[in-house]
């Protein structure tokens, strides 16, 4: 049987995350129901679940269809049926191999930060508005020590039976040229749950001088949940690319 690929995005603001839940509108349940539509039933691969609120811009799902499906005509058929919170930005037939969790090599995830005394309202799905004045350079400080591999236990919500090992590719806070604001850009092999709010929840602490950039090795290595700083909100996060 065929495995297709489906690229996609979507504003998370009205899902409650991707993963089907009971009762809840999720991602996964209005793609698999317009996929239901022309396969029949079929099960999606998600290259990274996000929580409710997260948007996604790169998105990567997998699937297995017993039919042949024409590929430009199916992703059109698909936007057209789960209308404009999601976008299917291409449909491709793939390897058998492929897993699009599994054939990951690296997710990469942007985090906005509006750090004004005002927010636009237009904004107020796809930000933080942090009103704190934030140093940006404490904050690339802090963030430095998350490269390479570490044990994330103090920055995720564990799940029994898997390793909060991580490792850290890229990272970077900068300031964009076009409306000022803050983004964070970080890449890693795969990431845990509330990996990266709560990785900018604690580069907010420490742009604001509530935190020493120099403690962040001690809350790692500690692997206390209690000892990091909460997460910050899902609206401000984007899984932005996957790559393979």
């Amino acid at each position: 049987m065929p495995t297709y690929r489906l690229d996609i995005g979507y504003d998370g603001s009205g899902f409650h995350g991707y993963a089907v839940q009971a009762g809840r509108r999720t991602v996964q349940a209005v793609l698999e129901d317009a996929l239901f539509r022309i396969t029949g039933p079929v099960q999606t691969v998600v290259a990274g679940r996000t929580d409710a609120g997260v948007h996604a811009r790169g998105q990567v799902v997998s699937f297995v269809s017993e039919k042949e499906l024409p590929e430009d005509r199916t992703a059109r058929s698909l936007n057209k049926m789960v209308r404009e919170e999601i976008v299917i930005w291409g449909c491709s037939w793939v390897p058998d191999h492929f897993n699009a969790r599994f054939s990951a090599r690296s997710r990469t995830y942007r985090y906005r930060i509006a750090n004004v005394s005002r927010l636009d309202p237009l904004e107020r799905h796809t930000v933080w508005h942090v009103r704190h004045p934030l140093d940006l350079s404490r904050m690339n400080l802090a963030a430095q020590h998350f490269l390479g591999l570490n044990d994330f236990a103090s920055f995720c919500r564990k799940a029994d039976g898997r390793s909060t090992e991580r490792n850290v590719l890229r990272l970077d806070w900068a300031r964009d040229s076009a409306d000022g604001h803050l983004v964070f850009e970080i890449t890693a092999s795969s990431f845990c749950r509330h990996m990266v709010r709560s990785l900018v929840a604690l580069c907010v602490e420490a742009g604001r001088g509530k935190l020493d950039p120099d403690a962040v090795p001690g809350i790692i290595s500690g692997r206390d949940r209690n000892q990091s700083c909460g997460a910050a909100p899902p609206q401000g996060l984007t899984l932005w690319e996957v790559e393979y």
